[in-house]
């Protein structure tokens, strides 16, 4: 079996133009073809009297599962996935580091042909002592679970490469291709990541680099083919 994962942090649908535009994103992810893909930075406004990522399943023909960490009167804010497959199950995990922003992860497991697949899809701090705090919180997570392929997508924040959190990762996925998707303009960062164990699991990680992707956010979308 072969899937194709994919995260993309869509920055609230505001593009390098600093316009807002939700078909812009549909777009991309229709692009992608991905199976699975991680959103970062969901702003749940009304597109067309519904609900933005309610807006973009729609237009994908994919299924939405929502992650906020923000809760707000006007609208929520957070992480989201997207699939093709029937989720098993997911969970909403807390990663919040007291007086930082509200973090989260959301776990979802799918079961292919008695395959276990659990797939995490996070966003990460600006702060190193919060990246520090959710990584170790993350580890510790695959510790409570079995499966037959772990994956952990999403935007980690992280700018320094030689950080404790990703040594960490590595330690626990061993290396994985370090792919460089911000700024989409130009990008110089390898903010956006996918990690899969077992290793060998992992076929490929790429950036999506077409010309509407380098304008619907400012980060591009990360693609990751994977096989069992």
């Amino acid at each position: 079996m072969q899937l194709k994962l994919a995260s993309y942090n869509i920055h609230a649908c505001i593009g390098t133009d600093g316009q807002f535009d939700p078909f812009r994103i549909a777009a991309v992810i229709n692009e992608l073809g991905a199976d699975v893909i991680a959103l970062q930075e969901v702003e749940h406004h009304l597109v067309n009297d519904i609900d933005l990522l309610d807006f973009l399943a729609q237009q994908t023909g994919m299924i939405a599962l929502a992650g906020p960490t923000m809760l707000r009167e006007s609208r929520h804010y957070g992480n989201a996935i997207l699939t093709r497959l029937t989720p098993e199950s997911h969970q909403l995990l807390d990663l919040s580091l007291e007086d930082n922003e509200p973090r989260g992860v959301i776990q979802l497991s799918l079961n292919i042909d008695d395959h276990r697949l659990l797939v995490y899809a996070t966003h990460l701090g600006l702060k190193p002592v919060e990246r520090r705090f959710q990584v170790q919180k993350i580890l510790s997570l695959f510790e409570t679970k079995t499966a037959d392929t772990t994956v952990l997508m999403g935007d980690l924040n992280e700018w320094f490469l030689w950080g404790r959190p990703l040594r960490w990762l590595k330690a626990y996925f061993d290396i994985t291709p370090a792919i460089n998707s911000f700024p989409s303009f130009w990008p110089f960062f390898a903010l956006d990541r996918v990690w899969v164990t077992p290793r060998h699991h992992l076929l490929n990680v790429s950036a999506h680099k077409t010309a509407l992707a380098k304008k619907a956010s400012d980060h591009l979308p990360v693609t990751a083919d994977i096989t069992f």
